[in-house]
């Protein structure tokens, strides 16, 4: 294990711009270069204490996906060697396991959201009308119960310490026009399903992911951003399902359980994290990684 990185300084790219957890660069005009720190966000507010090996976790649990599912639809990965397109050992060292050469595409504006149990936001939706994003579900459904079907819940993309907003297939068809909203849908249930049968094997329950999606200059369209990692999924541990209680999950738990405990108003700046809470999350980190990919970080 190297030594946590919460902030990329590669100073012979443009930085183009910095998220909860990715720092992006241009890479000439038509390529990325996307590196995953450590940092770290709960209740939408990035905490001062990065988590250990999370990029380098994040980044392999990814690649792996993008492998697995590429014959579902083309992704935004160029197989350049992030480490080639730096200068000098000190940037190589901060891409080196961490960071991807990627497509420069157009993002579209929506997330693109899966479900297959109702859990979070999709649950509070459904005790207030028995609907998720306009879809009505059957009525006496329990917390974190499994869906008849995988449904398609997207939502707009929020600004940083925003939060996402559920929005219904009408808002989807408006954004992005018919054709591609029902392409969009099609293609983020199969990736769903195809992935939440393969982890169900491995021991782990996909609750609900989300996917991105960008075009190119032809309107061909791709898989972008992350897919089907800890941060961008609910993956619970399958030995300790159990319908009408939120099982634990694979990801910032630990972290969020403590910060219920604190008298802070989820608001920036974050508060300092103890290094139990930190390795705890790590270790998380860790055996997703360890489960689905069979091997270790």
């Amino acid at each position: 294990m190297t030594a946590p990185l919460f902030e990329s300084t590669i100073k012979s790219l443009p930085l183009l711009g910095r998220g909860k957890v990715r720092d992006i660069y241009a890479v000439g005009e038509d390529k990325l270069l996307v590196v995953t720190t450590d940092r770290l966000s709960a209740f939408d507010v990035i905490l001062p204490d990065p988590i250990p090996d999370k990029g380098r976790v994040l980044t392999a649990v990814a690649d792996f996906w993008f492998g697995k599912l590429a014959h579902v639809i083309p992704n935004h990965l160029t197989g350049i060697d992030p480490e080639t397109v730096v200068s000098g050992e000190e940037e190589k060292a901060q891409v080196r396991g961490r960071a991807i050469v990627v497509r420069r595409l157009k993002p579209l504006p929506i997330e693109a959201v899966a479900r297959g149990y109702l859990i979070g936001s999709g649950w509070k939706d459904y005790q207030v009308n028995g609907q998720v994003c306009g879809i009505d579900l059957p009525a006496g459904l329990k917390l974190a119960q499994q869906l008849p079907q995988p449904i398609f819940t997207p939502a707009t993309k929020a600004e940083m310490g925003d939060h996402d907003e559920n929005i219904d297939y009408a808002t989807v068809e408006k954004l992005i026009g018919a054709e591609l909203a029902a392409k969009v849908r099609d293609v983020t249930l199969r990736l769903y399903r195809e992935a939440a049968l393969y982890a169900r094997v491995r021991g782990i329950i996909i609750a609900d992911t989300k996917f991105e999606f960008g075009q190119d200059e032809t309107g061909r369209l791709y898989l972008i951003d992350e897919i089907l990692t800890p941060d961008s999924s609910r993956f619970w541990p399958a030995d300790q399902y159990q319908v009408g209680t939120s099982p634990p999950s694979f990801d910032k738990q630990f972290v969020r359980d403590y910060l219920e405990t604190l008298d802070w108003n989820k608001q920036a700046p974050g508060p300092k994290l103890p290094a139990d809470i930190l390795e705890k999350t790590a270790a998380k980190y860790r055996e997703a990684l360890s489960r689905l990919v069979g091997v270790s970080s």
